[in-house]
């Protein structure tokens, strides 16, 4: 039996990926090799090596990803090695890794005038219907700022806990340069949830859809919320 433990390190634009591979078995482990593939903005930078792992042994791998934007991507593996025979090939199949992006969100402010014209002008939107049973407007503002690391950009967005309409714009920055926007409307009905909507807007579908994402998470905290994406 081969078995296999991965630790990861996020360094700025890089993910590194340490892997320990453990011989298990009384045979020697031929040709092995640790490969990488990847989904999304990401590069594999290191070429796969082969090595032989003795009886009991240990083999220890390591990769670096290239991040070069801030849409969701997924790193698979595999190992491959031969067996007591050069026709006996086998691949252990890895668990997938999914690159977190708000690694690489920050907030960011921009003008009245800058967010328009960048409202305009992108062309990706991504449509979330809301239906949360979070108690105040404030406490749902706070938690999507929260989630997605977005700066509010309306001052007095939320005047008072008994609010019942808030309508507010939102702002965010990747390390790679690229804006997102959300524009968030939601009320609070009388006993009842807080429904609405929030639009997010970007340059490319990748960033939007991520973001969408975790908007979506943020309603799901609570058991009672349902989510519909227009």
């Amino acid at each position: 039996m081969l078995s296999s433990q991965a630790f990861v390190k996020v360094h700025q634009y890089d993910v590194v990926l340490d892997v320990l591979l453990v011989n298990q078995t009384t045979t020697t482990l031929r040709n092995l090799s640790v490969e990488f593939a990847t989904l999304g903005d990401l590069k594999v930078v290191d070429k796969p090596t082969t090595a032989n792992i003795g009886p009991h042994g240990f083999y220890k791998v390591q990769t670096t990803i290239k991040v070069t934007s801030a849409d969701t991507g997924v790193i698979f593996g595999n190992i491959v090695y031969d067996g007591q025979h050069s026709d006996d090939s086998r691949i252990v199949i890895l668990n997938d890794v999914h690159v977190d992006i708000m690694d690489y969100i920050k907030p960011a402010t921009c003008s009245e005038s800058q967010f328009r014209k960048m409202w305009n002008e992108f062309e990706w939107e991504n449509k979330i219907t809301i239906k949360s049973p979070i108690e105040t407007l404030k406490e749902y503002l706070d938690e999507l700022m929260k989630g997605t690391n977005m700066q509010c950009l309306t001052p007095g967005a939320v005047i008072g806990e008994e609010c019942q309409f808030l309508s507010a714009n939102l702002y965010s920055r990747s390390s790679f340069g690229e804006d997102a926007l959300a524009n968030l409307c939601i009320e609070k009905q009388s006993d009842g949830p807080i429904i609405g909507h929030v639009r997010i807007r970007s340059k490319g579908q990748g960033l939007a859809l991520s973001l969408g994402d975790r908007v979506a998470s943020i309603s799901r905290k609570g058991k009672k919320a349902t989510i519909a994406r227009v």
